[in-house]
């Protein structure tokens, strides 16, 4: 794909299809239409500018991560005066996770629009979250601060964002499981170790100890995976404790 000055000002009928079905996703007409593409194009394809400088969506995926955390982080500010900044932060997490961004991009059905020389079947979940966010950064440049808070409100605040419903989230077993076993200073070990057996794909195996006792463990396909699915089981297994000391 090439980007010609024509783009910046016009809409190609080469471009019609996709300036439509983006037209109807966002809500409103695009200016910039390059500036979208830019938000799909993977770096597998090795596209470069005039300058050559990379062409892909990850400058605007860092963009639209900053502004994501702006936007939302002054919407916790407003609506809840009482909260601290510890407070805050926990929430914005919440909202901002990556699971919940991966369910924005794929209730949006961005997937469809990115342009790759890898099978989208072999992405993995994250890709949805990151055009997603790569999509809010075109709209900043595109259309201003004001037009993107409005978006994010509208998309994001507005359908997703119950803060009562927020307040019990977890969005880390591993950490509310740390957490307790500082403030009890107790010793915890997770021991993680390779565990494929007959299976194509590697898995990993992970023990899960505090003190001296084995309280759970689990099996998944990355270490970080194994590690929290381990926390979730030994979080439950102790968690009229660990909810009385948090």
């Amino acid at each position: 794909m090439k980007f010609g000055p024509k783009i910046f000002n016009s809409h190609p009928k080469s471009d019609g299809d996709f300036f439509y079905s983006l037209k109807s996703i966002l809500g409103f007409k695009p200016k910039n239409i390059a500036l979208y593409k830019k938000a799909f194009l993977h770096r597998s394809l090795n596209q470069k500018d005039k300058s050559g400088n990379p062409l892909n969506y990850e400058r605007l995926e860092f963009l639209g991560d900053s502004m994501l955390g702006t936007i939302i982080s002054k919407h916790l500010y407003n609506e809840v005066p009482g909260g601290d900044e510890g407070y805050l932060t926990k929430m914005r997490s919440k909202i901002v996770s990556r699971k919940h961004l991966n369910e924005l991009g794929k209730d949006m059905g961005l997937l469809e629009f990115v342009e790759s020389r890898i099978p989208k079947s072999h992405f993995g979940e994250n890709i949805h979250g990151n055009v997603f966010e790569a999509l809010v950064g075109a709209i900043y440049l595109d259309k201003g601060y004001n037009f993107c808070e409005k978006f994010i409100n509208e998309r994001v605040i507005d359908p997703y964002v119950d803060i009562e419903q927020l307040e019990g989230k977890v969005i880390s077993y591993k950490s509310l499981v740390i957490e307790w076993c500082q403030k009890q200073k107790k010793q915890f070990n997770y021991n993680v170790y390779e565990d494929s057996g007959n299976e194509e794909q590697k898995h990993f195996a992970v023990k899960l100890s505090i003190g001296n006792r084995i309280i759970a463990k689990a099996r998944a396909t990355s270490k970080k995976k194994a590690e929290e699915k381990a926390s979730k089981r030994a979080y439950f297994a102790l968690q009229d404790k660990i909810e009385t000391n948090i």
